[in-house]
């Protein structure tokens, strides 16, 4: 029997927005702040590709891409404003017809039995069309802004492209200053009163 070859394109529930040149895809249920999280973005100079509806679709090997459907398109829907169109509103520059996904983030309702990512060492990613997209998991709650932690998470995936990777490097350093005595770390721990 043939192996089943993924589909080449489909639609899907979402937001994707360019932020910092990486194409972010907003997943999560109804009411968990993906359109509201997008429009603030926005106003921090990001780009909204699409609200509500992302057409996707396999270009190349292990590009996915999308859009929004043309009959919404640079439109929002935001709850308590009804619909605007971004475009109309921030200008030309605040909106992008189509965008390579190279982010998913799945915003979820907080919930204090849930085990989060603390350290950021844990690299989990989303299939979308037979493509590993990488994707962290951002708890949502009242307070938290989650704009910033999105455009934070943008930044950190451009840095671990690069070969930077600050977890990986925090956990290096905190395990050789426990083997070297002379390090920044275990001279200042020697130096404090127990």
């Amino acid at each position: 029997m043939a192996p089943v070859e993924a589909p080449t394109e489909a639609s899907l529930h979402g937001v994707l927005v360019d932020v910092s040149g990486i194409g972010v895809l907003l997943l999560g249920e109804s009411g968990t702040g993906k359109s509201e999280c997008a429009l603030d973005l926005v106003t921090r100079g990001h780009r909204l590709v699409a609200d509500d509806v992302v057409e996707i679709w396999r270009e190349g090997t292990q590009g996915i891409v999308g859009r929004g459907p043309a009959r919404i398109r640079h439109h929002m829907e935001i709850r308590g404003l009804g619909i605007i169109n971004v475009r109309d509103l921030f200008g030309i520059a605040a909106v992008r017809d189509r965008k390579r996904i190279e982010l998913v983030i799945h915003l979820e309702a907080w919930r204090p039995d849930q085990e989060y990512e603390r350290l950021g060492l844990v690299e989990r990613t989303h299939p979308l069309l037979g493509v590993e997209i990488p994707m962290l998991r951002i708890p949502v709650s009242i307070g938290r802004n989650v704009a910033i932690l999105v455009e934070v998470a943008a930044r950190n995936h451009v840095l671990k492209r690069t070969g930077v990777h600050a977890a990986q490097a925090f956990t290096a350093t905190l395990g050789s200053s426990s083997a070297a005595p002379d390090s920044p770390v275990a001279s200042r721990e020697a130096e404090e009163p127990a």
